[in-house]
């Protein structure tokens, strides 16, 4: 029996994500990132196609590394202008009942104490169908943004990262107890005050001392996501994701990352089941193999190399526009994507150039699509999982909408047929349906900050 696969649909709050130059296809409708109606029939159509959940990328800052200035990114649209992704978050689960909302939020400059807040209120009006991709940021820009001359270093920022997940999970899960709430009219008593409990916490990066704003809801902590493929970044994964993102396009690779995060998971106490690793993929779908090419070769000129270079600079740090066509990239350690960087340099079994990185850019990125008939597509999807232990994929987006509903109307049935993908929504929070339980383990670090209950201290006694 083939392994289930899990899907999100990829996307970000702006008219260029991943695949640049999209936005110019007269078929694309990205430019209307602005409207709600644009979100909803994306929720819309998501939930159709059972996907688990929609995944909103999102950053701070503006990409500005390559050719040492803005100006490529902003002329291209990519990821910028960007909006704030929690604000879709209602209008779309207002219109959806199953599927799942995983959103980005930069730690770095948000206080934990009003994220909590925003994170609890959010799970509560989506009926418990929240998660969190929890990352650091990695553009200078950003600093700057903030009132910072340069951002932290890269462990610094995984060293900041441990702390602020410590206060969450104390405001989460340890500042109201789970009868807490008793909403007796009679009595006039809406909670009980003895079940309510302060946090207090001294570190080095965070001071607090306060009661979480948010009555409990329904998973408590959010689905947890993170997408760093650094060492550090996998130990953190393990300690504390639920759902990890990876990139790459050698197999081997992508089974040794995967591998990796499992063993991590289990060091650290966890079940490794209770870890799904998805994959990042674009498909270019057609109802025939001779339909998807033609599609891809359609698509294919309208994508933006140079936007697509903009990108990969300010994630890697590298300036590519420094190099010559055929001149192999060189180690250069940066502030920014350790991983990106390693890649293309240390790790790479035959020399990377900026030559070779366009060839592979067929859309406007630096991942080569799966192209072909929904049968075709379906076999590629379940093949990667069989060989690298993948549990599912991040699509992300080419021309808007119509890369989804392809997706929907072409690769899910053939998936179905195959017994690669469920039939229906179970019922109850994204957590229930990811992990057949609303709350986080025992073994997870979260669980540690729950409450000792007056039952508990009896029982011990």
């Amino acid at each position: 029996m083939p392994k289930q696969i899990r899907l999100n649909a990829f996307d970000m709050n702006c008219v260029g994500h991943i695949q640049h130059g999209m936005w110019t296809h007269p078929r694309d409708r990205a430019m209307d990132y602005t409207s709600l109606a644009y979100w909803q029939h994306l929720a819309r159509t998501a939930e159709r196609g059972l996907f688990d959940g929609i995944f909103l990328a999102d950053i701070v800052g503006v990409y500005d590394v390559y050719k040492n200035g803005p100006e490529t990114a902003i002329a291209g649209g990519v990821q910028i202008p960007v909006n704030d992704p929690m604000l879709l978050v209602p209008a779309m689960a207002a219109v959806t009942t199953h599927v799942g909302f995983g959103v980005t939020s930069n730690l770095t400059y948000e206080p934990p104490y009003l994220f909590a807040r925003r994170a609890s209120t959010l799970d509560h009006l989506t009926g418990g169908r929240f998660g969190w991709n929890i990352v650091t940021g990695y553009l200078d820009s950003a600093a700057r943004g903030m009132g910072l001359p340069v951002q932290h270093d890269h462990d610094t920022r995984y060293e900041l990262a441990e702390e602020y997940m410590q206060v969450v999970y104390k405001l989460w899960e340890g500042s109201w107890e789970d009868d807490a709430v008793r909403r007796d009219r009679a009595g006039g008593v809406y909670a009980d005050p003895a079940k309510v409990h302060r946090v207090q916490h001294e570190g080095t990066h965070y001071r607090l001392d306060a009661i979480h704003l948010s009555e409990p809801s329904p998973q408590r902590t959010p689905v947890l996501y993170q997408a760093g493929s650094s060492a550090r970044g996998r130990e953190f994964a393990a300690t504390h994701a639920e759902c990890v993102f990876i990139n790459g396009m050698d197999e081997a690779n992508i089974r040794e990352t995967v591998t990796d995060l499992r063993r991590r998971t289990a060091a650290r106490g966890r079940d490794p089941r209770d870890l799904l690793v998805f994959l990042s993929r674009t498909t270019v779908v057609g109802r025939t193999a001779k339909e998807a090419r033609e599609k891809y070769e359609e698509y294919h000129r309208h994508a933006n190399v140079e936007a697509a270079l903009a990108h990969f600079s300010s994630s890697s740090g590298i300036d590519f526009s420094r190099y010559e066509m055929d001149e192999p990239f060189r180690y250069e350690k940066t502030n920014a994507m350790n991983s990106a960087v390693d890649a293309i340099t240390r790790q790479a079994s035959t020399p990377w150039t900026k030559r070779r990185l366009i060839e592979q850019m067929g859309l406007g990125s630096r991942n080569a699509p799966i192209v072909g008939s929904g049968d075709e597509v379906a076999e590629a999807l379940i093949r990667l999982v069989d060989e690298t232990d993948i549990d599912g994929y991040n699509l992300s987006r080419t021309v808007s909408p119509e890369s989804l509903e392809d997706f929907v109307a072409l690769v899910v049935p053939a998936l179905q047929e195959r017994g690669a993908f469920k039939h229906g929504y179970e019922d109850g929070p994204l957590r229930q349906k990811l992990f057949g339980a609303p709350r986080l383990p025992a073994s997870h670090p979260a669980a540690g900050y729950r409450p000792v209950t007056a039952v508990q201290r009896t029982a011990a006694e």
